[in-house]
């Protein structure tokens, strides 16, 4: 399949999901750079950029990066030539202030996101995934009690993004449990009866 112009794509997932491996995946597919905002962040940090800098120094002071430097690295990243055949972001909105500043970005070029990937997952298969892994790299912090925890915070923070989306009609939601091959067809099989009506137009 040939992308349709201007293909603009967000996936969501909680940790432990396989949104990594999946968002690889979906980029090689519609030919779309993958645009993650931890990437942004270490990219401008390494070159040492203006916004690198205030990154950097939130960081060393351990605060997080405030909504109104996210949005201004993300509308950055956006003006990049190589976006100008869509994108797919990961990481980015986590809320629904930062979704309003996308908006905001992409309306002023007259675009807007055409689907949002939600990959679902049972926690506790999740859970014995990530205890799985942290056994495997000798993650000792990441303990049962931790990993439910940030299950617990990522499902409190998306919910109001997945019903945002889910009103506005572009969210596919997709069982990410089973094989990397069974998930990617199903996101694909998804997103290409999303964009079909786009294709075809």
């Amino acid at each position: 399949m040939t992308a349709a112009p201007q293909t603009r794509l967000l996936i969501i997932g909680p940790p432990g999901a396989g949104k990594g491996t999946q968002a690889s995946r979906i980029v090689e597919r519609f030919g779309v750079p993958w645009i993650s905002t931890g990437d942004i962040f270490r990219a401008n940090i390494k070159a040492g950029t203006p916004l690198g800098q205030r990154v950097s120094q939130l960081i060393e002071a351990g605060k997080l990066v405030p909504d109104e430097l996210t949005n201004e690295i993300v509308e950055d990243r956006l003006r990049h030539e190589d976006v100008s055949s869509g994108f797919l972001l990961d990481g980015y909105p986590r809320t629904v202030d930062q979704v309003h500043a996308l908006d905001r970005v992409l309306e002023s070029d007259a675009r807007a996101l055409d689907a949002v990937v939600l990959l679902e997952v049972d926690t506790d298969e999740v859970v014995a995934r990530l205890l799985k892994r942290a056994e495997i790299e000798g993650r000792v912090d990441d303990t049962e009690e931790v990993i439910r925890h940030r299950q617990q915070v990522y499902a409190e923070q998306t919910q109001p993004l997945v019903e945002l989306f889910g009103d506005r009609g572009i969210l596919i939601a997709v069982d990410g449990l089973g094989s990397v091959d069974d998930v990617s067809d199903r996101i694909f099989a998804a997103l290409d009866a999303k964009l079909e009506p786009k294709t075809a137009a």
